[in-house]
């Protein structure tokens, strides 16, 4: 069953979401980030994608407070991403709560580090954040999708997956925010190339149908936000998704 993740865009401590990557498009809504996770927590949600926009930007995490307030004052699992780009960024990232990393620029700038830190810190916690222009073109984005890369999504990913990477996270951009649909050919593409590769869709999800979709392709999560934000995917929506496995 894929697991299905909610994302939580931070900038200056409020949340926020994007279309298209757009800053000047940027929406900011009325939620504290805590009582959402908290929300999301009560309706069985196990865990969130926790994006850190200024530190995505900066290069390094500026976030840290909201990590650490929904870390601590709940049970979720946090997938944390936005500008890690040393040891030192995991570490702390660690230390404040976060269960996973996703990172993307780093891999990009220095892709011998981010290679070494699936294996110092296990296939298992890192997730390599790849997100393109858009999926005919599949040109690379990172520092915040403000950076554009000639280098190519499969390029990219075979380097990693030769190295042990498991989990990659993959965003159509031109998809992003706009609610017209996942690019599903873009994800089978991927699946077809690399097949033992946890793929975590993010981007255009409109609702349950197109989770279903991505779930009988065999994606192994979705990450969702505009949707849910807007009012359109409610949380019962959800529920098909979030049975209990008993251990």
């Amino acid at each position: 069953m894929i697991q299905v993740i909610p994302s939580i865009a931070i900038r200056k401590g409020k949340v926020v979401k994007m279309r298209k990557g757009d800053p000047s498009s940027e929406k900011t809504y009325d939620e504290n980030p805590l009582d959402l996770a908290k929300r999301f927590e009560d309706h069985g949600i196990e865990v969130v994608h926790l994006v850190d926009l200024d530190g995505a930007e900066k290069g390094s995490p500026v976030n840290w407070h909201v990590l650490e307030a929904i870390s601590g004052y709940t049970d979720l699992k946090i997938d944390f991403t936005g500008g890690i780009s040393t040891d030192g960024d995991i570490a702390k990232a660690y230390e404040y709560g976060a269960d996973y990393i996703t990172a993307a620029s780093v891999a990009v700038t220095d892709p011998e580090l981010f290679a070494s830190w699936i294996i110092s810190y296990g296939r298992e916690k890192i997730t390599l954040g790849a997100d393109v222009v858009d999926r005919n073109t599949k040109e690379l984005l990172y520092r915040g999708w403000l950076r554009r890369t000639q280098t190519t999504l499969f390029d990219h990913l075979d380097y990693f997956y030769s190295r042990g990477l498991k989990y990659v996270k993959s965003t159509d951009v031109s998809r992003d925010g706009v609610l017209e649909g996942p690019a599903f050919d873009f994800y089978q593409d991927i699946l077809t190339t690399f097949p033992e590769m946890c793929v975590l869709a993010s981007g255009g999800v409109r609702g349950v149908d197109d989770i279903k979709r991505l779930n009988d392709m065999g994606i192994f999560a979705v990450i969702f936000g505009k949707a849910f934000y807007e009012g359109i995917l409610k949380l019962s929506d959800l529920e098909q998704f979030l049975v209990k496995k008993e251990i």
